[in-house]
């Protein structure tokens, strides 16, 4: 098992910092970040990071909205 991690931001004027420090404090051996916006699908960190899924991995993300706005 495995702890993979997810930060987003939504625009360069925002500061991901928070988010990582809440990922690495979770121990989270790997961590995808990105800038781009909830809404759209088309984010190649997150498609890096389910690629990287294996059985029994834990995706951890800061809040739930960072993941995806629907």
């Amino acid at each position: 098992m495995m702890l993979i991690g997810y930060a987003r931001v939504s625009t360069q004027e925002q500061n991901a910092g928070p988010q990582i420090a809440a990922l690495k404090a979770a121990d989270c051996e790997l961590i995808f970040q990105e800038t781009a916006t909830g809404g759209r699908w088309e984010r190649s960190e997150l498609h890096r990071l389910l690629r990287q899924l294996r059985k029994g991995d834990v995706v951890v993300v800061w809040k739930l909205d960072r993941l995806s706005r629907s």
